[in-house]
């Protein structure tokens, strides 16, 4: 029954029973989870709420250049207006805001920093795809005000991450760095329920997602690994795979926590002066340790996610993430590209057995 399983509060209260500033996190994650049911509820009216009405003529553009709907304005509001009264967080960083949120003097702890983005897929919302909301806390030690630079600390140093999905139920995944947990939203009784304890990612798998219209601007080691997955049975991994694509990091995320998987969203040329798509602090970070708190495995491509050092508050990286195997194949794949002994991917239209072979090209 429901209720022998342990809410978020019982679970927090257990997990960060000795941890040094155990209460202060548990209270801010709590906090966390009200914006979370709060936005569970806006999000579940669509259009019927008149702030989320996704009319063109109202729509704005963020820090980042990208359309900003009303959705993402009031998601923020709601994040920042959770968390902001209860002393627990000396600033906040989101990726609708362009400069870190300040808070009055009063109200302004030292301990905790908090980044999050507010409605991750949001351009998911006019079809009725799952979105979610993605969150990190990091530690703030000294008694200044947070600047930018307090920011700016490597993935290893989160002291909690997680993300919510509003699909069919509402979920909250969350890791404390013991585990991945998954936690069910009963609207019933208004409380997370644990449903999901020490999620683990299975250690194969035949599942990639990709965005593949943007083939033509992968790096080749990217182009080798999802040829590669394209050739199925035919090819070198002896196997079929299945591709999927979401357009929702949340999304793609729980579905390899849930039955595995790998997600690469890589470095191409589609535009020269990005480096990456998905923003490190608030996107790349906290996913990557949710993933490998889960067994998983979270990479550039090149190295670990986790041990890259910001360089701003909003600053892109590639993502490759999920099943440890398959990540660490594409890391390989860069490694034997970029030393020059990578094995070009040869389409199964220029194989030896067919008629337009390379040689004869």
């Amino acid at each position: 029954m429901f209720y022998q399983r342990p809410t978020l509060s019982k679970f927090l209260i257990e997990h960060l029973r000795d941890a040094p500033d155990g209460p202060d996190l548990s209270a801010l994650l709590i906090d966390v989870a009200a914006a979370v049911k709060t936005i569970a509820a806006v999000v579940a009216k669509g259009q019927l709420h008149v702030r989320g009405a996704a009319a063109p003529d109202r729509a704005t553009t963020n820090v980042h250049g990208e359309v900003q709907k009303p959705l993402d304005v009031l998601t923020n509001e709601i994040v920042i207006g959770h968390c902001e009264w209860g002393g627990l967080v000396a600033g906040m960083v989101s990726e609708e805001l362009e400069a870190p949120y300040e808070l009055p003097d009063g109200l302004r702890a030292r301990r905790h920093l908090l980044v999050f983005d507010p409605l991750d897929g949001s351009s998911n919302i006019d079809v009725n795809v799952s979105v979610g909301t993605i969150f990190s806390v990091l530690r703030h030690d000294r008694d200044e005000a947070p600047g930018a630079r307090d920011y700016l600390q490597p993935g290893r140093r989160q002291i909690a991450a997680g993300y919510a999905i509003y699909g069919p139920t509402t979920m909250l995944v969350l890791s404390v760095g013991r585990g991945t947990h998954g936690f069910t939203l009963d609207r019933e009784i208004g409380n997370f329920i644990l449903t999901h304890p020490d999620l683990r990612i299975p250690e194969t798998t035949s599942e990639f997602a990709i965005n593949t219209s943007n083939e033509r601007f992968w790096e080749p080691p990217v182009q080798r690994y999802v040829g590669e997955c394209k050739e199925g049975r035919s090819g070198i991994r002896d196997r079929d795979f299945n591709m999927r694509w979401i357009a929702s990091m949340v999304a793609e995320v729980h579905r390899i926590l849930m039955r595995g998987g790998v997600f690469l969203y890589p470095r191409d040329t589609k535009d020269p002066r990005k480096p990456g798509r998905l923003r490190l602090l608030y996107e790349a970070n906290p996913m990557s340790m949710l993933i490998e708190q889960a067994g998983g495995r979270g990479s550039t491509g090149r190295g670990p996610l986790l041990d890259v050092v910001p360089e701003s508050i909003h600053q892109r990286i590639p993502v490759v993430l999920g099943t440890r195997e398959e990540v660490e194949r594409i890391e390989r794949y860069h490694r034997e590209h970029e030393d020059g002994t990578d094995r070009p991917f040869v389409s199964p239209l220029f194989n030896e057995r067919s008629l337009f072979r390379p040689e004869a090209l």
